[in-house]
């Protein structure tokens, strides 16, 4: 870290604020490249404040400036440079900032995506539609929420058509744009998409920042219980360990620990105990985060602890059952030989195939079980590991 970007995100006030000025008034494009670059390594408060010092030296004679740190994206200062811009809007800047949203770099389409949310010129429609679906998600949610500004319901209606695609990617995608767009009454065909998907952890990991999980559980609680399952089993794999915070799983968990007592609930403690004591008893997962999550993370599980694991294995059973959105979780809880064999009669050859790998983990899949197992499955691939569990 050079001594100039000490002195921005230092405490010296007479230090930070001529630097914020030079910053601004040169425009001094390789320290903003470096602010940028050290995003990773700020705490988020630091950046407030460097954002605030940022803000406070902007004004319009010097505001256009800003359109060369532009080449260079951070989510910690793009609402500091939009809101500039939006101040201070007139023909000339927009004109500028269709050309970047044309024919710019991602990072300066993703600034302009932001501004043509409020700055609303026709010229520009075209092109959030055209990046809503990028590989960027900043650019892609930056559209979407634009799109939704516009009050775009065609837009919305094509990506609630691409939830049933086919194709897991297309679906993820539109889940991605729903979200964005941030109208709540996409929730259900986001999680109906969920539960058909080969990817449901990524769909479960998006939908709290639609609804958040206390009012998915107050309006619609069995799927609000798949969705916290979904989101447990992608944490440290699929999903960053952050969103304990963002999505208030200690809260979460706790509500569900005060108020429900049934087999969903019972399911979706039990993999949650499971998943934090993996979390915390193997490094690897735990190593790079920072100080804050390591304590949550062990908080949770903390309080997962205080619920007797007995408690709830009386109430596995009744989610073994083919129709049970947890049954593939339960089974990883189940004990009942029989309850299990009885699976092996299901129409789902996947669940067919996950009953004979805990029957086999239980030393109870013999060969009048194999044979029941192989009597509806019809994929070779399904077949094949059956018989050679």
């Amino acid at each position: 870290m050079t001594e100039r970007l000490k002195k921005l995100t230092g405490k010296n006030k007479n230090d930070y604020e001529a630097i914020a000025k030079d910053l601004v008034n040169k425009p001094d494009i390789e320290l903003f490249k470096e602010l940028v670059e050290n995003d990773d390594f700020l705490f988020d408060f630091i950046k407030n404040n460097v954002a605030d010092r940022i803000a406070n030296q902007i004004n319009e004679s010097n505001y256009l400036n800003l359109i060369e740190f532009l080449k260079y994206y951070s989510p910690s200062y793009e609402d500091v440079i939009v809101s500039a811009f939006i101040k201070y809007a007139d023909d000339d800047l927009t004109d500028i900032l269709l050309d970047k949203f044309e024919n710019g770099t991602t990072e300066e389409k993703i600034y302009a995506a932001k501004y043509f949310a409020k700055i609303q010129d026709p010229l520009a429609h075209d092109l959030l539609r055209e990046n809503a679906y990028a590989d960027n998600d900043y650019l892609a949610q930056n559209c979407a929420s634009a799109l939704a500004n516009w009050h775009d319901i065609e837009a919305y209606n094509l990506a609630i058509t691409k939830l049933h695609s086919g194709d897991d990617f297309d679906e993820l995608a539109a889940v991605k744009f729903l979200c964005a767009y941030g109208n709540k009454n996409a929730v259900p065909a986001i999680i109906d998409s969920m539960k058909h998907s080969a990817m449901p952890e990524n769909i479960a990991g998006e939908i709290p920042y639609l609804e958040n999980l206390f009012d998915l559980l107050d309006n619609s609680r069995d799927d609000a219980l798949l969705v916290i399952n979904y989101i447990i089993n992608g944490l440290g794999e699929i999903l960053p360990l952050s969103i304990v915070f963002d999505f208030e799983l200690f809260e979460v968990f706790e509500k569900l620990i005060n108020n429900d007592n049934d087999s969903k609930y019972a399911v979706t403690i039990l993999n949650a105990k499971e998943k934090f004591d993996i979390l915390t008893e193997n490094d690897e997962y735990l190593f790079d985060e920072d100080k804050d999550t390591k304590n949550e993370i062990l908080d949770i599980k903390k309080l997962l602890k205080s619920v007797n694991k007995k408690d709830l294995e009386i109430y596995v059973n009744e989610e073994l059952k083919e129709d049970s959105p947890l049954v593939f979780t339960a089974l990883d809880f189940a004990t009942d030989i029989f309850a299990i064999r009885e699976l092996l009669k299901s129409n789902n050859q996947t669940l067919i195939l996950k009953t004979a790998e805990v029957l086999k983990s239980l030393g109870s899949f013999d060969e009048t079980a194999r044979t029941v197992a192989l009597l509806k499955v019809t994929d070779l691939n399904i077949k094949n590991i059956i018989r050679a569990l």
